[in-house]
């Protein structure tokens, strides 16, 4: 396993702590890690509601990393509440598709911690519509 993905899961699981905040919103059941472009880490939980004002892990790390200055990601790896990894949903590629279009393709996204099986996300969006 590349040493980078060991410390993307690491720096999920450090921030995952899956709770809730009130009898409307969890946090923290997916928590996920990207690598930018310039190498720096970003993590994010998802934050599930009642209604639709909730957000993916995925997507939170990516508005972090855009927060920061960044825009271009490498890897993503989304780690679920029972401690594997998962692919990422269909919000978070269109948001990834988006933010690179020219470059989407070559972002690698870790599909199992223990094998190392990684995809890169061109394969898991291949026909998009940008």
């Amino acid at each position: 396993m590349d040493k980078i993905w060991q410390e993307l899961y690491g720096a999920a699981k450090a921030v995952q702590n899956g709770r809730d905040i009130s009898p409307y919103v969890s946090a923290g059941g997916v928590a996920a890690a990207i690598l930018s472009g310039s190498g720096n880490i970003y993590t994010g939980v998802c934050v599930d509601t009642s209604c639709t004002l909730g957000i993916c892990a995925e997507r939170n790390a990516i508005f972090h990393m855009l927060t920061q200055g960044e825009h271009t990601i490498r890897r993503v790896l989304a780690l679920m509440p029972d401690g594997k990894i998962g692919p990422p949903c269909g919000a978070c590629r269109e948001l990834m598709v988006q933010l690179m279009p020219e470059g989407y393709r070559d972002i690698e996204i870790l599909l199992d911690y223990e094998s190392g099986r990684t995809v890169p996300l061109g394969e898991l969006t291949p026909e998009w519509w940008v």
